[in-house]
């Protein structure tokens, strides 16, 4: 079976009401959890690293917008998902865009949690240099504490918060056989993907959703610009927008308690 390539969970009862949640850049399934746990009384949810990331499959290519909304339609064929609820976070939400304009007929309301349409071929430099930055892999679990606690914001300028970001980083390291911590993900699978992620903007799809849309922005993101956000608004009237006060990117991490309910307000909303 295909999503055998892939680490995953179904969590919750065995409910015909189901959720996808789709995951960020270099981030893993697991970053979902506490999310879908408020849910899984009402709802079966899956959540899954995709590919290039945790404990899925790595493939050298094959890291197009297109191909990940190909897995996610995949997944769901085998496991008898032919309608559900989609959200996704930041690389999430731009998959989860393409996912819907693609096969809108599984879509029963689309979540966007801060990301825009936009493309924007050199975004891929940033990750590069962050990457390239961090000295992996680390001789064990103390050395790359060290490294994040006293070197890290000196050796890169970040756009985030230094302090979330390099919590984010540290959780994505992963003790090796060896003993060594290194990436859970693919360094060169990250790259590709954002290089092959934003050469084409995704404004088309945005203007077409014909299903129930949640658009949440993080007051304070550095991803999800003002204008980008109200341009969304405007092109496509069945979009619901929502501002998190005092959130960044990291909208269902840093505002928890937040989020989970304007999410499940919204679901509640359009699950009949």
């Amino acid at each position: 079976m295909f999503k055998d390539n892939f680490h995953y969970s179904v969590l919750g009862t065995n409910s015909a009401d189901r959720i996808v949640f789709l995951h960020g850049l270099m981030a893993f399934s697991a970053n979902w959890r506490k999310i879908a746990n408020q849910f899984e009384s009402e709802f079966q949810c899956l959540i899954y690293d995709q590919r290039g990331h945790g404990r899925s499959f790595k493939p050298e290519s094959g890291y197009t917008t297109e191909i990940f909304a190909e897995d996610l339609n995949i997944i769901t064929d085998e496991l008898g998902w032919d309608h559900f609820h989609l959200v996704g976070h930041s690389m999430g939400g731009r998959n989860a865009m393409v996912f819907a304009g693609k096969y809108p007929q599984k879509v029963k309301t689309l979540t966007i949690e801060d990301i825009g349409p936009e493309a924007d071929p050199q975004s891929h430099v940033y990750y590069q240099t962050m990457l390239d930055a961090v000295p992996t892999p680390f001789a064990n679990r103390e050395a790359s504490k060290n490294f994040f606690d006293t070197q890290f914001s000196a050796v890169f300028r970040s756009k985030e918060s230094p302090a979330i970001l390099s919590q984010f980083l540290q959780a994505n390291l992963e003790e090796k056989p060896d003993g060594s911590y290194d990436w859970r993900f693919s360094k060169q699978g990250i790259v590709t993907i954002v290089k092959e992620g934003q050469l084409k903007n995704q404004w088309q799809e945005v203007a077409g959703f014909k299903m129930p849309v949640l658009l949440i922005r993080g007051e304070k993101s550095h991803v999800l610009k003002m204008e980008t956000y109200e341009k969304m608004l405007q092109i496509n009237p069945g979009i619901t927008g929502v501002q998190i006060s005092g959130a960044s990117h990291w909208i269902h991490y840093e505002k928890y308690q937040e989020f989970t309910t304007v999410l499940r307000d919204f679901i509640k909303l359009h699950n009949a």
